[in-house]
């Protein structure tokens, strides 16, 4: 029996209209509008589409949305300045430092130079260590996305195996850290694991997070498991083309499980959505309301 296709285009949707809703009843009820700002150093192609469809998204859910382009050439003292601003202004309940930075710029003292209570990507040292310790944190976002559509197929996630493949600080480490406050089993694997496709065997919910195309394959998957690609891998398709494929081998293992998110179109959509979500949610805790439902971890 083939897979489950989680669309996470669809679920994304779905999230942006309850972010819009909470906007639109927290400005009714208290003359409050969120506000998401974006610095952006440099001119990588990437990154200005990013920010782009950031900026259109956070207009349409009805917040207010601002945008602090530095050149590539600015120095760690202007990109540092420039968030101590964000950080005084209370017009901005979200502040975002699009990554990556310049080679030049510490990225990690920029990170952690954002008020934590504005931090909606999740990654201040302080709101980390909150989320590890099994406090009220902001929660970076492709995890938070992760989570919100394994609940919505799963329901209760308490007692399965999870594993999680990769370690880093913006996925891997958050997600196991999500999913043990899920009271989930967690198995966290990377580079230096042994025997890694018996581990993942193991799994009802798999997480790959690794960058790496089509590393996972079906003798990887236990059957039925609910499997979630967070890669995006650009590969060569021929004649001078390229196209995105995931951390998972889609076709080999989309018989074998149980659902299991598409790449384009599964886990990438939900980033920006749970970024609104985020936003929202720092708004309502900076002016002491009651948080929307069903929005945060």
């Amino acid at each position: 029996m083939a897979a489950e296709i989680i669309d996470g285009k669809a679920f994304a949707a779905g999230l942006r209209s309850r972010v819009a809703a909470g906007v639109a009843a927290m400005k009714e009820a208290h003359g409050l509008t969120p506000g998401l700002a974006v610095v952006l150093v440099g001119e990588d192609p990437a990154s200005q589409v990013y920010v782009r469809n950031k900026g259109r998204q956070t207009v349409e859910c009805g917040m207010l949305s601002f945008e602090h382009r530095l050149s590539a050439e600015a120095s760690e003292a202007e990109i540092l300045d420039t968030v101590a601003r964000l950080n005084a202004d209370p017009q901005v309940h979200g502040i975002l430092v699009q990554l990556p930075l310049p080679a030049h710029v510490d990225a990690e003292k920029v990170i952690n130079s954002i008020d934590p209570a504005k931090d909606v990507d999740g990654f201040h040292i302080s709101n980390a260590g909150l989320l590890a310790t099994g406090q009220k944190a902001m929660v970076p976002c492709t995890p938070l996305g992760c989570l919100m559509m394994l609940r919505d197929r799963l329901g209760s996630l308490s007692g399965l195996h999870a594993v999680v493949i990769g370690r880093s600080n913006i996925v891997g480490k958050p997600m196991a850290a999500l999913l043990l406050r899920e009271s989930c089993t967690v198995t966290v694997v990377h580079s230096r694991s042994r025997d890694i496709e018996a581990l993942c065997r193991q799994a009802d919910i798999l997480v790959a997070a690794v960058g790496r195309p089509r590393m996972v394959t079906a003798d990887w998957v236990k059957p039925g498991a609910t499997v979630i690609d967070v890669g995006i891998n650009r590969i060569d398709a021929g004649e001078g083309k390229t196209r995105l494929v995931g951390d998972v081998d889609f076709d080999s293992v989309a018989p074998v499980a149980g659902a299991i998110t598409p790449v384009p179109g599964g886990v990438g959509p939900m980033t920006i959505a749970c970024l609104l979500a985020n936003t929202l949610t720092a708004c309502a805790r900076a002016n002491g309301l009651p948080e929307p439902e069903g929005l945060a971890a």
